[in-house]
């Protein structure tokens, strides 16, 4: 080494004497690159390797933030931004839905006339509008409207029922609330709850411009609405572009439902930053999600709203219908979030498989375990995995289609996105803090939680978290890399690679101890989906008695009673090791799932092993001498509860 660089500076030395200054400049550039090559070899491989996916990246978060400047400067919020894409394309199609198409002017007018109505309701800026509506073109078009007056709309799950509808109805504050006919029961069953102030308004889906004959009532909305003439266009009433626009509720899987603030800023950088990766303007989007959520209410709809992609609604997902519905509507683009590509792969191969014009798929979930086999299968060229949480200031994406990524952090310039992934107890979640208090990065390969650092005078990196303050202060961790600073911590876990490529771990609380090792229980699900044909499968830990840590539990569904647990036993013996095999197996005839596709697990872990709790389900134990499952009964219970069967 050392001979290496005296050869350099001999070289220098007579370059001056011989050519000049120009020379010697080219060559004092030279040296450092050599020094970097022969004493950070491995650092310059890495940036080799990883360069053209951070610019790549680094153009795409240059354009965001360039629109997000444009619209910030003339302090515009959704309504107004739409007004500009209406007006270069008013007749093209906005929405379509079953046999209907909206152009992007009739969407606007729809709005127009929801604004009206509100107006005539006392609606104004602050007001919160509450819509309980299934997937349907309107459902947009009317929190648009509200958005003009200055109204912020919760957007409810629709699944909810009971006290879970009730909650979400109260921790917004709405003073009206509109629902779709199908849920009218559903809303008769907490009416009573509810305050008396708030405006109950039913909304029945007609296709576009068929008028009704008579007016139902004062609360019917499609009459009013019908008879309503659109208000004239003006400029949104509101508190501008980095004002509050919508609630989306969280799933509610660990308690009950929490309502995310999206300011109209948040939702331009999420659906921009899925935007600048690979779509384009003139994509047909394909989206068979709820549009109450995040993915399908901002994400997708973004698409249209703000770049003037034509975005096809389902009302909702089918696995087999999929891509049939693709080629039906010439999409060229399509969402997925959960488990949807893992349903869509199980369907029976079709000539439909390929017979669609998709090139781009882009959501959250794809399995790293079946990403290659989907792709390849279904024809379709790039992938864009991204994840972010609703109430999050920070997203991630897998940029060049690296298999089972999420996103990635630069090893070369991460100071552009500050984002990271710290040490966490992985039990507890608790960031782990070195002799200053601080908090300490991961390395790679070591397990780690996402963090997305806060800055409340940069639109990008502010962070909103819930209507419940005291909701969002749990999820903010304090003195992170410097003393005062701050950061919105995700409670996920993820683990990044030697380039920085991130991948999905687990939760914390969901991640357990068993022989004293962590447990994965997203690993373990995606090995034991694969070894059972696709199946639904969800893993958690639960105690024994006398026993440290949580010994694995699997519900796995068998709907036709198919599934060998002698040939999973096999697969499993040979795809994990010992300690994340799981000990027992609950087979179930169906699961419960939210509605963006995630395996519920709270009343599961509940119940655990228990015979006398687990009625309608079959249980058994793993023997690991005899590496089977054995039928678990009130007898073999007791012996496990007694220490006289070993685990």
């Amino acid at each position: 080494m050392i001979f290496v660089l005296a050869s350099a500076a001999a070289i220098c030395a007579v370059v001056w004497i011989t050519h000049g200054f120009l020379y010697t400049v080219a060559v004092s550039i030279l040296l450092p690159v050599v020094y970097a090559l022969v004493f950070h070899t491995r650092w310059c491989y890495v940036a080799i390797k990883t360069t053209p996916r951070d610019l790549r990246a680094l153009l795409s978060y240059i354009q965001i933030l360039w629109m997000a400047r444009k619209f910030a400067k003339m302090d515009w919020t959704l309504p107004d931004i739409f007004h500009a894409v209406v007006q270069r394309h008013p007749d093209k199609p906005c929405f379509m839905y079953q046999d209907e198409v909206w152009t992007f002017k009739e969407v606007e007018d729809f709005s127009l006339r929801m604004s009206a109505l509100m107006k005539n309701q006392g609606i104004k800026k602050g007001s919160v509008v509450g819509l309980l509506v299934s997937n349907c073109p309107q459902l947009p078009a009317m929190w648009l409207g509200n958005a003009r007056l200055g109204a912020i709309t919760p957007l409810i799950n629709t699944n909810q029922r009971g006290n879970a509808l009730l909650h979400s109805i109260n921790v917004a504050h709405c003073e009206v609330l509109i629902y779709s006919e199908e849920y009218q029961s559903a809303i008769k069953e907490v009416s009573k709850d509810l305050s008396p102030s708030i405006k109950l308004f039913k909304f029945t889906h007609r296709p576009l411009n068929t008028n009704a004959k008579e007016i139902v009532g004062e609360s019917d909305l499609t009459s009013l609405l019908e008879t309503t003439p659109p208000a004239p266009w003006s400029l949104a009433n509101a508190d501008g572009f980095r004002g509050k626009l919508l609630y989306i509720y969280t799933s509610g899987t660990t308690g009950l439902p929490k309502a995310a603030v999206i300011s109209n800023t948040r939702f331009v950088f999420m659906a921009s930053g899925i935007h600048y990766l690979r779509l384009k303007k003139s994509d047909r989007v394909y989206c068979p999600l709820p549009l109450y959520h995040t993915a399908g209410g901002v994400i997708s709809v973004g698409q249209a709203l703000i770049f003037g992609c034509t975005v096809v609604i389902k009302n909702k997902f089918s696995a087999s219908q999929f891509f049939p519905d693709c080629a039906k509507y010439n999409a060229t683009a399509a969402h997925y979030i959960g488990e949807m590509c893992r349903y869509i792969l199980a369907t029976p191969p079709s000539p439909s498989d390929t017979q669609h014009n998709v090139r781009i798929i882009y959501g959250n979930g794809l399995r790293p375990q079946i990403w290659v086999e989907f792709l390849k299968r279904f024809n379709v060229k790039y992938v864009i995995e991204f994840y972010g949480a609703t109430e999050g200031n920070a997203n991630i994406a897998n940029t060049d289609g690296t298999p089972g990524a999420i996103g990635f952090v630069s090893r070369i310039i991460p100071w552009v996105y500050p984002i990271a992934i710290i040490k966490v107890d992985q039990e507890t979640g608790e960031p782990i803090r070195d002799s200053n208090g601080l908090c300490q990065l991961a390395q790679p390969d070591e397990p780690g939680v996402f963090i997305g650092k806060i800055s409340h005078t940069n639109p990008s990196r502010e962070y909103l978290g819930y209507v419940d303050k005291a909701a969002s202060e749990k999820k903010v961790v304090k003195d992170v890399f410097t003393h005062g600073d701050s950061a919105f911590i995700s409670g996920d876990i993820l683990v990044a690679d030697e380039l920085g490529y991130l991948f999905f771990r687990d939760r914390t609380g969901d991640t357990f101890r068993w022989r004293g090792e962590n447990v994965s229980t997203t690993e373990v699900e995606a090995a034991i989906s694969k070894a059972a044909d696709h199946r639904d499968a969800v893993v958690y830990g639960v105690l024994v008695p006398n026993t440290e840590g949580r010994a694995g539990m699997c519900g796995v569904v068998d709907s036709n009673g198919t599934l060998d647990l002698e040939v999973l036993a096999r697969c499993l013996s040979r795809d994990l090791p010992p300690y994340a095999r799981p000990v027992f197996i609950r087979v179930m005839t169906s699961m419960d799932l939210t509605g963006t596709f995630k395996m519920k697990k709270t009343e599961l872990q509940k119940e655990g092993f228990d015979p006398t709790l687990v009625k309608k389900d079959k249980l058994y134990y793993l023997d690991s001498k005899l590496n089977r499952y054995i039928p678990l009964g009130p007898d073999e219970h007791q012996k496990i509860v007694n220490g006289q069967i070993r685990l």
